[in-house]
This record gives structure tokens, C-alpha cells and sequence, in this order.
């Protein structure tokens, strides 16, 4: 699948199909995940993957958006290690970098998913922390749910050549 077919066509996608994902296409949405570019290639990100039936149902309670979470085989909890920065202010972009990746990954392979932001909502992000235990310097960032689709939304165009400016406004 070529890359702008990719990016034009992603939806996301809120219902799943009652079916597991295959370990090796996790790994492969992994693995993109890891080669988003990174400010300084300082990777502050990690990654927990979770395929638990009751804690995908707990964490749909504790993400007030998250409700097809109790349909979703897994979700993958994209976050940001402190301590390993080396320029302070661009995590974000890299973060948001790795959450792309992952939703590409997934399309792809032909597996739905959707973004569910966390940062910079404190309750999203002390609810997750505290479910899941995460140490004092993980961040979380974004919560991908992912799953077979059990829907499929249509593409609109949104190319819009009144919002292209070359060299000045």
C-alpha cells in the first residue's frame, strides 16, 4: 500500500470486530512506532500494551472518550520517559510522531484503530498512571485503541489548495 493511500484512507474507527491481533503485526506496530522521528533521536517514548480483557473495560471508565475500549482486542499507551530527554520542549511533536506511526502501521495491516488523547488532561493522565502503575516520570500521552474493523467510514476529501501559501502569505 503506497503511503498517501494510506494517509488518505486511514479513518478512525470506533467499532471492532470480535477477533485478536497477531502477535507479529503488534510487534510491526511497534516496531513503526520506534522509527517516528524524534527530536535530537532522543526517543523518550514507551509503550504498554494492553490485551486484558477487564483492563481494557477499566480504562474505557477512566477515559471519558474511550468507550470502544470494551470492544477493542488491545491498545497500546504511548508515553513519554523523562529522563531520557535531551532537548526539553519537543516531546510532544515526537510523541505525536510515534501516535501516527502507529495508526499507519495499523491501516496498513489492514487493522482499525483511533487516537484517544491523553496529555494534557491531568485526570485522563493521574487515572492511567495510577491504574497501570506507571513510574513517576512516564507521561502518558495517547491511548490507540486497535482492532479489526467492524465498520467503515468513508473518505471526504479535505484537500484544500486556498490553504497552500508559497514563499509568503
Amino acid at each position: 500500500m503506497d503511503v498517501l493511500n494510506c494517509i488518505i484512507n486511514r479513518r478512525s474507527i470506533r467499532r471492532f470486530k470480535n477477533q485478536n491481533i497477531e502477535i507479529q503485526k503488534v510487534e510491526d506496530i511497534l516496531k513503526a512506532a520506534m522509527y517516528a522521528p524524534t527530536a535530537r533521536n532522543q526517543q523518550t517514548f514507551e509503550f504498554v500494551v494492553i490485551n486484558n480483557r477487564q483492563m481494557l473495560d477499566d480504562i474505557s471508565e477512566i477515559h471519558p472518550y474511550a468507550n470502544m475500549l470494551k470492544q477493542a482486542p488491545l491498545a497500546i499507551l504511548v508515553c513519554h520517559n523523562h529522563q531520557k530527554v535531551k532537548s526539553d520542549g519537543f516531546w510532544i511533536q515526537d510523541l505525536a510522531a510515534v501516535t501516527q506511526n502507529i495508526l499507519l502501521q495499523a491501516y496498513s495491516l489492514g487493522i482499525g484503530s483511533v487516537w484517544l488523547g491523553v496529555y494534557p488532561r491531568e485526570d485522563r493522565e493521574n487515572g492511567l498512571k495510577k491504574y497501570l502503575n506507571l513510574p513517576e516520570d512516564i507521561v502518558p500521552f495517547s491511548l490507540v485503541a486497535l482492532g479489526y474493523a467492524d465498520e467503515n467510514p468513508h473518505t471526504t476529501n479535505r484537500y484544500d489548495s486556498n490553504k497552500i501559501h508559497f514563499n509568503r502569505w
